[in-house]
């Protein structure tokens, strides 16, 4: 498939680049043509994505730091920019998720989750700005339908990605006289990615979600990586502060889920 953007020369940094959709978006841009960074809290899973961008051609950089650590983060961007340049695109996509309620759930579980979705996301973007181009820089956050839809089973994860929404938005207008965009690509049910297959772990429940969504498919991390690529580009030069559904349509029609927090067909 032809490559319709390209990102030749460009930085860009990808904070959980490693694994599931952002590893897509990571190759993405590789094979754009960008030179890329990638953070992750697992140094094997870092060393693993530098070997893989190798047969792109482009420069690569990779660091192990936990987004819950602001200095930690803010040292990984800054090695990032000194090997890479500043950064015309930054992704930040970590995240973490369980499937518990609420009455089953501990403090320490709840904040885990809000550290890494909200608190991580506000330590990747604040340590970032220093690094980013200015004008010109575009910033990419990934959100979850959770954001939207509440959903049993899962209100950490409600909550604090609600909170990252509101955050990227705040963001992006605090930060448009710098000239940077900021944007969020809310995913819909991603075939082959950890959450998917906690959320629809046998074909039934599978067929029972690809029922749910208008499109009668899952996505694929390519048609988030293209969404991404696509915000990250010219093409988009007006918008900002836009929460973009890649979901087949399944927020247009709400929450399909039973307060089990199962699939339930249409």
């Amino acid at each position: 498939m032809a490559q319709p953007f390209r990102y030749d020369g460009k930085a860009v940094f990808v904070a959980g680049g490693t694994s599931g959709i952002n590893l897509g978006i990571t190759e993405a841009f590789a094979e754009a043509g960008a030179n890329v960074a990638v953070m992750s809290r697992d140094q094997k899973k870092v060393d693993a994505t530098l070997e893989l961008l190798k047969k792109y051609g482009g420069k690569s950089f990779g660091a192990a730091a936990d987004v819950r650590n602001f200095d930690a983060t803010a040292a990984a961007l800054k090695a990032a920019r000194d090997a890479l340049g500043e950064f015309d695109v930054l992704v930040s996509g970590a995240a973490g998720n369980f499937p518990a309620p609420l009455l089953g759930m501990s403090s320490n579980g709840f904040k885990a989750v809000v550290d890494i979705d909200l608190i991580g996301m506000f330590n990747v973007m604040k340590a970032a700005h220093p690094h980013m181009k200015k004008p010109g820089g575009s910033i990419i956050t990934i959100s979850a339908p959770q954001a939207v839809d509440a959903r049993a089973f899962q209100g950490h994860v409600c909550a604090a990605k609600a909170g990252a929404d509101m955050l990227m938005k705040v963001i992006a207008l605090e930060w448009a006289g710098d000239g940077l965009r900021i944007n969020a690509i809310l995913p819909g049910p991603i075939a082959g990615t950890e959450g998917m297959k906690r959320l629809a772990p046998t074909p039934q429940a599978e067929a029972a979600v690809n029922r749910a969504v208008p499109l009668h498919r899952m996505g694929t991390p390519r048609d988030i990586a293209d969404c991404a690529l696509f915000l990250a580009s010219p093409m988009a030069s007006y918008i900002t502060g836009a929460v973009v559904p890649v979901d087949g349509g399944l927020t247009a029609v709400g929450n399909h889920y039973t307060p089990e927090g199962k699939p339930s067909p249409l």
